[in-house]
């Protein structure tokens, strides 16, 4: 299974969720942010990598919709509700993350 995880800038929370569950087994994980300037910057490429696309609101949801339709094909993509409020490897965000992911990795 192929794990995207999408916030705004691929600072805290995305960045967290992949280290969180790169040892998951079976997942490959990557994380974007929907940011020109982000450190990585959601791409087409990354998207057809994909098989499974994680972002953090609904904002991202929408946002990569948009811009993104046409990279956009069978992959699940999923809104974990997580507000921007978290630093990276925050307890709290690893508590949520662990509690809304780790159930939909199979």
């Amino acid at each position: 299974m192929r794990v995207l995880f999408v916030c705004g800038k691929n600072q805290w929370r995305s960045p967290t969720a992949e280290h969180l569950f790169c040892g998951h087994p079976g997942v490959e994980c990557l994380s974007a942010g929907l940011s020109r300037d982000a450190p990585v910057p959601l791409s087409h490429e990354l998207l057809d990598w994909a098989d499974t696309i994680f972002v953090m609101e609904k904002k991202h949801k929408d946002k990569l919709q948009a811009s993104f339709k046409n990279s956009l094909k069978n992959q699940r993509l999923v809104c974990l509700h997580i507000p921007d409020r978290y630093t990276f490897m925050d307890p709290e965000l690893i508590k949520i993350l662990k509690r809304k992911v780790t159930p939909l990795l199979g």
